[in-house]
């Protein structure tokens, strides 16, 4: 486990990040087996956020089409929903004018993937994470808890999906592991950039539509 951060302490440490994210444990974590080769050049500096900054990502070292960015959007969603496409490994949150805001995700590996309808049923800034049953049942080790921060494998914020009044365990996300944007190896959730999330977070109010599928065929 890593060492617990003294209070007030908001500066990002590359080095520091780069460890924790290897240890990370969680519901919608990575299993990777090896990360990459060098991954404190992934990070170029933060955003001041609180109670912690945000590490910001050098986009640059992301394939072109998981970039945020706005593009055409022919689908019949109604502005305000997020569409999630999971061949795509990209996100939609339409917008007036036939348009939508994309960014790429990382997904769930085969066998983890959920698909349908739900709405947010909650929001979280820093959450704390707690893993599933099904997670425990799998792995009895797993901490119960563990609160927010740069170490949580929920990121910077989180977007909770309800049916109804049900909370079903599915997240849109941060991930402190941006290699991972564009793949399937999620262990179910839908992960995003930090800042990306924190950007989708702003956009997006309890209640939200959400559409979950497979093959949409939404091109910029």
């Amino acid at each position: 486990m890593p060492a617990t951060r003294p209070n007030g302490h908001h500066r990002l440490r590359p080095v520091l990040l780069v460890v924790l994210a290897a240890l990370s444990l969680g519901a919608c974590q990575t299993r990777q087996a090896q990360l990459a080769d060098d991954d404190s050049a992934w990070y170029i500096g933060a955003k001041a956020d609180k109670p912690f900054d945000i590490p910001l990502v050098d986009t640059g070292r992301l394939d072109p089409k998981y970039r945020r960015q706005t593009v055409a959007y022919t689908g019949s969603e109604a502005p305000g929903t997020i569409v999630v496409d999971i061949d795509q490994r990209q996100l939609f949150l339409v917008q007036d004018g036939g348009t939508a805001l994309r960014y790429g995700v990382g997904v769930g590996k085969q066998g983890f993937s959920w698909k349908g309808e739900a709405r947010v049923g909650r929001k979280g800034v820093w959450p704390d994470w707690s893993p599933t049953p099904t997670m425990v049942s799998l792995n009895p080790d797993l901490p119960r808890t563990r609160k927010g921060g740069l170490d949580n494998p929920l990121g910077a914020r989180a977007l909770y999906l309800y049916q109804g009044n049900r909370d079903i365990l599915f997240r849109i996300h941060g991930t402190n592991e941006p290699w991972s944007i564009g793949e399937q190896m999620s262990s179910g959730c839908v992960r995003m950039l930090n800042e990306d999330v924190a950007d989708l977070y702003e956009h997006v109010p309890v209640g939200a539509r959400v559409v979950v599928k497979r093959g949409t065929r939404n091109r910029a």
